[in-house]
């Protein structure tokens, strides 16, 4: 008997050998997309592969104090952490998908009792014996194995690697932006100081400037209009300072959040100090597929759809099992454990499915609608992608450009500011003159300011852009 089982499951594990031959489900090819030659929409193509994004945010950025705010918000930051434990969760199921190609082994223990009917035919035989109960105790395991003779399982570990590697591609996408938004504030924290100091000194000057009207009205040279008009100018400057130091503070307590810390005050350089010495090298297109975590994930999504379309095909083709179950069983718990309470089970079989109120084809029909679905979000990803590098690129060059004019506009206007206060003491100017100038050349001062920072910010944008910050 145990010969025959023994050649019974051999028979069957060569026949599940044999089908895995059968194997239906695909192999994954990364999708071509032709409209990755102009994404950056520039006529000075790139044709070097390598990126600003290979570069660390380390080097990238020179103030001291900036690379140790975003290292610590790249160790506390409450979405850092909450991506980690997503990654932890996509292992957990990872882990599950590897063991899929294990037999699962099942023990059992029990005892039962049954009181037998004494008006029935087998109550009555036993109460003749002055039985009226049975007693059965096993002690026992199961084993069960399915084939992968399709694909199937092997499809079906390759979408939990899939979603496991997507988890950490959305973590380094956490990352890159993080590094963003602490860089973009902690510039927006130097050109208010900047803002601020200027502020600051045009309300010295104005104040002196009330004194000096105010001399001048005592003279006959100008009227009060002119005192109070100069007035409001100085209370105009008082009024912005408090703006600029409220934007100050509500700005640091967006860095706490930002580092995971309570609000508080930081330390920091000064604008003028910064500088990007790394070369804004975007690499070609193509680089956006292996730099951008987001398109890395999206990517890892169609991955996981394509495997999760091989399952769902695998479902209309039969599916072999093998089962054994053995241990000991008796009616009598004296002699569980003799060799005459041994019994051993031996089963295989091939099942097919054949009418199941459509289900099968149903999942197969949403899982390729779902691959599909995958597809064009990677497409649009990677769109996405090339856009904001192209954008990033253009506002980069347009605010190199624009610096320039902004600082001749400033020299400008000071002479203009400088130039109108003499002539108004010397009676050969109108005092309209001078408040206008003055006006002009404090917004072109805190033009200016704005116009460092959002130099520095399209370097920060177009790193971001390019996926750089989580290597």
């Amino acid at each position: 008997m145990i010969t025959i089982l023994k050649n019974k499951a051999i028979l069957l594990v060569m026949v599940s050998v044999t089908l895995q031959s059968c194997f239906v489900a695909k192999d994954y090819k990364q999708p071509e997309f032709v409209e990755t030659q102009n994404l950056y929409r520039t006529d000075n193509l790139p044709t070097d592969s390598i990126s600003m994004a290979d570069v660390s945010w380390k080097t990238l950025f020179t103030d001291s104090y900036l690379n140790q705010y975003i290292d610590e918000g790249l160790q506390n930051n409450m979405d850092i952490r909450i991506a980690i434990q997503q990654i932890a969760a996509a292992e957990a199921y990872l882990k599950q998908g590897k063991a899929g190609f294990f037999p699962t082994l099942t023990g059992n223990a029990s005892a039962n009792r049954s009181y037998i009917s004494g008006n029935g035919q087998q109550g009555a035989i036993l109460s003749s014996l002055g039985v009226d109960h049975i007693d059965q105790f096993e002690l026992s395991g199961a084993l069960s194995w399915e084939a992968d003779i399709w694909g199937k399982i092997q499809s079906n570990k390759r979408a939990y690697q899939a979603s496991y590697l997507q988890s950490v591609a959305a973590h380094q996408a956490v990352k890159t932006q993080l590094v963003s938004n602490i860089a973009t504030t902690y510039y927006q924290l130097l050109a208010l100081d900047a803002q601020l100091a200027i502020t600051k000194e045009t309300i010295a000057t104005r104040e002196t400037g009330v004194e000096t009207i105010k001399a001048l009205k005592d003279a006959g040279q100008v009227t009060q209009i002119a005192v109070d008009q100069n007035i409001a100018q100085f209370n105009n400057a008082k009024s912005l300072q408090i703006d600029l130091e409220t934007a100050i503070f509500k700005t640091e307590n967006t860095l706490s959040i930002l580092l995971g810390k309570a609000p508080q005050h930081f330390e920091r350089n000064t604008i003028d100090l910064q500088t990007i010495k790394s070369d804004l090298k975007l690499g070609v297109p193509a680089t956006l597929l292996s730099n951008r975590p987001d398109v890395i994930a999206a990517e890892y999504n169609l991955i996981q759809s394509f495997e999760l379309t091989n399952v769902a095909r695998s479902n209309f083709y039969p599916s072999l099992k093998l089962t054994a179950s053995a241990g000991f069983q008796s009616l009598d718990f004296d002699n569980l454990f003799n060799a005459n309470s041994l019994f051993a089970n031996l089963l295989g079989g091939l099942s097919q499915p054949i009418f199941n109120q459509r289900k099968i084809k149903t999942q197969y029909e949403v899982s390729k609608a779902q691959q599909e679905q995958a597809l064009l979000n990677f497409k649009k990803s990677l769109l996405v992608a090339g856009n904001e590098v192209s954008n990033a690129l253009f506002a980069y060059n347009a605010e190199t450009r624009k610096y320039d004019f902004k600082q001749k506009e400033v020299e400008a206007l000071r002479n203009a500011e400088s130039n109108s206060e003499e002539l108004l003491k010397n009676g050969y100017a109108n005092y309209l003159d001078l408040l206008t100038a003055r006006q002009s050349a404090l917004n072109a001062e805190l033009n200016v300011i704005d116009s460092k920072l959002q130099q520095l910010l399209t370097v920060v944008n177009l790193y971001e852009a390019l996926g750089g910050g989580w290597k």
